[in-house]
């Protein structure tokens, strides 16, 4: 997830980022901006991040400002010592508002909300989805094979029959259900876009892993997820605490 912190002092910034690594490791802070100026020129010459936060009263300005001068796409969190501004802020693509001095267990909170918002956005309209889901499947908008590398063969493997996608040192495995692994020249990023999202889960940085393979699940420290899959694994399969009821809806669907 690509997020931007827009805070003009440094010991706050420091510490929100902390906690919100501490909440997802996949969390990348692109930038963290001090002022209104700073904001306005790097969301201007930048792609648009997942996420903002934000406080509000900066040394040059209010944040509002920014949202005032340029179209912001990415929803943001507004994170401020005063209580003021609560309703400019829903104004201004806010989803939610949090008063410092900030707490994991609210920054938790908003996170979750933001991935439920996310959600909702990706899901407003069942019937259209799903019509685009089955013309998508029709016209094979996912892979159904991929070729691998195996014993100086080069074979078709079914995209079905993969149980896990592994990434580590620059490189990606496809393990497949006879345990076999094959090295791939994609990123784990284009694989996931190959292959159907109701079957496939992107877990974390270094695993995108099949409904069909997963054994169990169990709960892990600090609220994440261990999943289990029939084939043994690398690593840990750790799905991150703000990911979790992402997981267990898809899980249901």
């Amino acid at each position: 997830m690509r997020v931007v912190i827009i805070e003009d002092e440094k010991k706050t910034a420091t510490e929100l980022v902390g906690m919100l690594r501490q909440l997802d490791s996949e969390i990348n802070v692109e930038a963290i901006l001090p002022s209104v100026s700073s904001s306005i020129k790097w969301l201007n010459e930048n792609i648009s991040p997942e996420l903002i936060f934000s406080d509000i009263q900066l040394g040059d300005g209010l944040s509002f400002e920014i949202f005032k001068e340029i179209t912001i796409e990415a929803p943001v969190i507004f994170c401020t010592a005063f209580n003021e501004y609560a309703i400019r802020a829903f104004e201004s693509n806010g989803i939610d508002y949090l008063l410092k001095p900030l707490e994991e267990e609210m920054l938790h909170r908003s996170m979750e909300k933001y991935l439920r918002f996310k959600s909702h956005l990706l899901n407003h309209n069942q019937y259209t989805n799903n019509l685009r889901r089955v013309v998508a499947e029709m016209t094979t908008g996912y892979k159904q094979n991929i070729l691998v590398n195996y014993r100086e063969k080069i074979i078709p493997l079914r995209i079905t029959d993969i149980q896990f996608v592994y990434a580590a040192f620059g490189s990606v495995y496809l393990h497949d259900l006879n345990a076999n692994s094959y090295p791939v020249p994609y990123t784990i990023e284009l694989l996931e876009s190959m292959f159907n999202p109701r079957q496939f889960f992107r877990a974390n940085r270094q695993f995108i892993i099949n409904r069909d393979s997963i054994k169990n699940i169990e709960h892990y420290f600090n609220r994440k997820l261990y999943v289990i899959m029939h084939t043994e694994t690398p690593e840990k399969v750790i799905i991150s605490r703000i990911k979790a009821q992402l997981f267990f809806k898809w899980m249901e669907e």
